[in-house]
């Protein structure tokens, strides 16, 4: 049978990669609805290509000029009210969330109202909503699905397993585009230089996320809700391969880790196709050719956004969706030239210093949140 999709934030990263995967098993999927922010040049050629029954744009006026050029019959819609339409008003049994940032949680929310499968590749969801994400997940018995590299390759090693027994899990981390530097060396780094991820093709934000390390913190929040773990029981490791995508340790000391070349389109396409597997053209991989995988102890102090994340997931309430907002601004502000790279860690840190967490918020204290954070950062 064919599986329905809607994808949201189609022209990015995951978003092209997810549409590959498609395209390599048109008898499997088939494209529902597409969303995307500002490149409608791309989202147009996908339209011809996947022909989705509806799409979404960023804004009111990208929309109206979409209108012109989309084939009859393909509705179109911008802004939020268009992320939910694609998200939760069509007919796909699976919403993919790609869009980069917070934008993608009320989408998300009203899709696991209407019952969808979610593939989450938006860590921020996770990150500044995680109590009520997997709260109304588990009420309307919705699947949560990790595309992340690291939550898929835990999602894999705990498939069967008693989770009673469990002890603890690992994300590896490739330290990002500054690995090798050292505080001091850190000071002029320019955007090009950090935007060259060693080992992965990404976008602009989560391969800045990567040089700092923020992206290794939101994703130890978001593991903490995806599986349900305190966060002395999540652990970070450098491995600078990023072969061994993550692993998980039982009670009897085993190590059971998920391993790959670093290829975004496998945990991608092992969501959509749970629990199953099926074939994918990408290159396989061998050991013997890879000869060694190094691995470090995470430093805190040459990585402190590292543990402002841990402190931030410890507090819980509006302290991650802070953190997060805060980051987002702070990236931004970097990739247009306005700030240094070390100064991102300092916005964070003061305005998570700044912020007094409420516990247990509602969606409307996480915007009050996430808005007052965007504005301290933005100053």
């Amino acid at each position: 049978m064919t599986k329905k999709i809607a994808l949201l934030g189609s022209t990015g990263s995951i978003g092209t990669q997810t549409l590959q995967v498609v395209a390599e098993h048109p008898e499997r999927f088939e494209i529902e609805a597409l969303a995307a922010g500002g490149n409608t040049q791309l989202l147009l050629e996908q339209i011809r290509q996947f022909k989705p029954s509806k799409v979404s744009v960023a804004t009111r006026e990208a929309a109206q000029a979409l209108k012109l050029q989309v084939p009859a019959g393909t509705q179109v819609y911008f802004g939020e009210e268009g992320l939910i339409e694609i998200a939760a008003g069509t007919d796909a049994d699976t919403v993919v969330t790609a869009v980069t940032g917070s934008m993608g949680l009320p989408a998300t929310l009203a899709a696991i109202d209407e019952g969808k499968t979610i593939a989450l590749a938006n860590k921020e969801t996770l990150v500044t909503a995680g109590h009520l994400v997997m709260r109304r997940a588990a009420e309307k018995g919705v699947s949560i699905l990790p595309v992340d590299s690291e939550h898929s390759a835990i999602f894999q090693c705990l498939n069967g397993e008693p989770r009673e027994r469990l002890l603890g899990i690992t994300l590896t981390a490739s330290g990002g585009s500054f690995r090798h530097l050292s505080r001091e060396e850190l000071a002029g780094v320019t955007v090009e230089d950090a935007l060259k991820h060693p080992n992965w093709s990404m976008g602009a934000k989560i391969t800045i996320d990567s040089a700092t390390m923020v992206n290794k913190g939101l994703e130890v929040i978001e593991a903490h809700w995806l599986f349900g773990l305190g966060y002395d029981e999540i652990g970070v490791l450098l491995h600078p391969e990023s072969i061994i995508h993550s692993f998980v340790e039982f009670e009897d000391t085993s190590l059971i880790a998920q391993l790959g070349n670093p290829d975004m389109r496998v945990p991608i396409q092992y969501a959509l196709t749970y629990p199953d597997r099926i074939p994918l053209r990408t290159k396989r991989l061998s050991l013997a050719e890879v000869g060694r995988l190094n691995f470090r102890e995470m430093d805190f102090g040459r990585f402190p956004c590292l543990r402002m994340a841990y402190e931030c997931g410890r507090m819980g309430g509006t302290a991650p969706t802070v953190f997060n907002a805060a980051n987002e601004v702070a990236v931004a502000r970097f990739l247009r030239r306005e700030i240094s790279f070390l100064q991102i860690e300092e916005i964070l840190e003061n305005v998570s210093a700044r912020h007094v967490a409420s516990a247990d918020p509602d969606l409307e204290t996480i915007r009050e949140a996430d808005e007052w954070a965007r504005r301290i950062a933005s100053e």
